[in-house]
């Protein structure tokens, strides 16, 4: 027991303050009487298709992971596949900076039998095609909403930039990577060395070594699963549906607390840029993090009750991960078979 809880100090704690800051707002803010007055008023049908909505996000985690196994190994079953997608969900949400999900992925994977190399290239494509999606998703809906934003947002074009380069520099490289591996290791290593010249970066050599090699498992990966135009855009429609259920959640949460002025694509909008602001925090959960973004983005939508709303936000989409995902990882032996 003293063993398990020290292996797992570091997501003990995390998850403690976590559940800290929102009892502590709770508390020292008119949270309790906001959310008592909610309860009274609450209409529960929003608040269980906000659960359904999350429950969908799931399958769909799953569906896509499906369809690339599937490509590889014909006999693969679904069942398979959503449970690595909900070991995924489990050590993103325990993880810092959420690196945990993909390792562990591949892992239960080779459990299951399958082969470490293909194991890697699919969860490698997956993760791309998130990551390129989410991009794209993001720059529609600056394009679409740039002007309300910048006016309700203190400081948003410029955590949206950072937030944008960041995430399409990476996927850039790994395209381009993909097209001409020479000319990409060129860029890499020039990059790296001015950034040592100008002291931003220390140890050039290590860290052109780090990025190469990360490069290069896009890069097999895609030469693995071949050009099948028909996978790559069901995969695509797939993770689309399922960002858009993940962001549908904020607005089901405040119908359920009988409010519905808002528009719904605003808050679509809000919540995709909560996800980008998320990334950079390094806590498992992004704790902290995610209910500071959350309370910026969201509280014009949800005033008073903007504590309570991020309260059931995070059970929803955190919470629940780790409590479904521990299920599914205690549990996970008979998937091995």
């Amino acid at each position: 027991m003293a063993e398990s809880i020290k292996k797992n100090l570091f997501v003990i704690i995390t998850l403690g303050l976590s559940i800290g800051i929102l009892l502590y707002f709770l508390y020292t803010t008119d949270g309790i009487t906001a959310m008592g007055e909610i309860i009274l008023t609450l209409k529960l049908q929003w608040l269980l298709i906000a659960v359904g909505a999350a429950v969908l996000c799931w399958i769909s985690e799953g569906f896509a992971l499906n369809l690339l196994c599937i490509h590889l190994y014909p006999e693969w079953r679904y069942r398979k596949s959503f449970f690595v997608g909900m070991i995924g969900l489990l050590y993103n949400a325990i993880t810092p900076f959420s690196t945990g999900g993909q390792p562990m992925q591949i892992y239960t994977m080779r459990k299951m039998g399958m082969d470490t190399g293909k194991a890697g290239s699919i969860i490698a494509v997956k993760t791309i095609t998130y990551q390129v999606v989410m991009v794209l998703y993001s720059l529609v809906l600056v394009a679409a909403k740039l002007r309300f934003f910048q006016t309700s947002v203190s400081n948003f074009s410029f955590v949206t930039i950072i937030g944008l380069v960041t995430n399409g520099t990476f996927i850039a490289l790994v395209i381009l990577f993909m097209i001409s591996e020479t000319t990409t290791d060129k860029i890499v290593y020039s990059v790296i060395h001015f950034l040592n010249k100008i002291k931003l970066c220390r140890h050039p050599e290590e860290r052109y070594e780090k990025i190469h090699s990360q490069l290069e498992i896009f890069h097999d990966a895609s030469k693995l699963m071949g050009n099948s135009f028909k996978l790559y855009v069901n995969v695509i429609a797939v993770t689309i549906v399922q960002i858009t259920l993940n962001s549908l959640i904020p607005y089901f949460i405040y119908r359920s607390f009988n409010m519905n002025t808002a528009s719904i694509t605003t808050m679509v909008a809000a919540q995709v840029f909560v996800t980008m602001v998320s990334a950079f925090v390094p806590l498992p959960g992004a704790s902290g993090g995610a209910e500071g973004s959350f309370y910026i983005f969201f509280g014009m939508f949800f005033k008073s009750a903007i504590i309570p709303a991020i309260l059931i936000w995070r059970i929803i989409t955190y919470y629940a991960n780790i409590l479904v995902g521990g299920i599914y990882a205690y549990k996970g032996r008979k998937y091995y078979n």
